[in-house]
C-alpha cells in the first residue's frame, strides 16, 4: 500500500503542475485575445468618425500678448472621444468567439458577428457565453488598468498598434507577434 501511496503521489504533483500551467495559459491567451480585440474595436470605432471634423484644445486663457495657446486636433483621435470609446469597448466582446489553433493549441478571438450585417464563416468558432464573459471581463481589466497607455497610443500611434500595444508595452501578448494580422 505504501509502494502505491510512494508512486501515486509523484503523478498528482505532475497533473496539478500540468493544469497549473495550462490554466496560466488560457489565462494569457484570454487577456492577449482581448487586448487585441479591443484594439481592433477601437481603430474601427476611430475610422468611423470623420476625418475632417476637429476639435479645439489647449488653454482658452488669454495670454499677455492677446493671443490664446489653442491648437485644433482631429475629434477622432482626442482624449474626450476616446475615453468615451473606452467606456463602451468591452460591451462589443460578445460578438467574439473562440478559435483553438490546431498545430500550438493557443486560443484566439474571432469576430463571430459582422458590423456590416454580412454572413460570416463561423466554422471555426466557438460560441460560450463563458468565453464571452471572460474576454469581456479581462478587456475592462485591461482598460482599467491601461487607460493611461490606451489614450497615449490611440491619441498618436496608428501602425501597428496591436503588437506595439499588446505585446511591447504591456506584455498582455508573450507570441502575438508571431499570430497573423487581421484586417478591420
Amino acid at each position: 500500500m505504501r509502494e502505491a501511496a510512494s508512486l501515486l503521489t509523484p503523478c498528482v504533483v505532475v497533473c496539478l503542475l500540468l493544469s497549473c500551467s495550462q490554466a496560466a495559459r488560457q489565462g494569457q491567451d484570454v487577456r492577449c485575445g482581448a487586448c487585441r480585440a479591443l484594439v481592433d474595436e477601437m481603430e474601427w470605432a476611430i475610422s468611423q468618425i470623420d476625418p475632417k471634423k476637429m476639435i479645439q484644445t489647449g488653454s482658452f486663457r488669454i495670454n499677455p500678448d492677446g493671443s490664446q495657446s489653442i491648437r485644433e486636433i482631429p475629434l477622432a483621435r482626442s482624449e474626450g472621444n476616446l475615453l468615451e470609446l473606452m467606456e463602451s469597448v468591452c460591451e462589443r466582446m460578445e460578438d467574439y468567439g473562440e478559435h483553438t489553433d490546431s498545430a500550438t493549441n493557443r486560443k484566439s478571438y474571432i469576430r463571430i458577428k459582422s458590423r456590416s450585417g454580412e454572413a460570416m464563416d463561423l466554422s471555426e468558432a466557438t460560441l460560450d457565453s463563458r468565453v464571452t464573459a471572460s474576454l469581456k471581463f479581462a478587456c475592462e481589466t485591461i482598460v482599467e488598468q491601461y487607460e493611461d497607455e490606451l489614450i497615449e497610443f490611440f491619441a498618436h500611434e496608428k501602425d501597428n498598434v496591436k503588437d506595439k500595444l499588446c505585446s511591447k508595452r504591456t506584455d498582455l501578448c508573450d507570441h502575438a507577434l508571431k499570430m497573423p494580422h487581421d484586417e478591420l
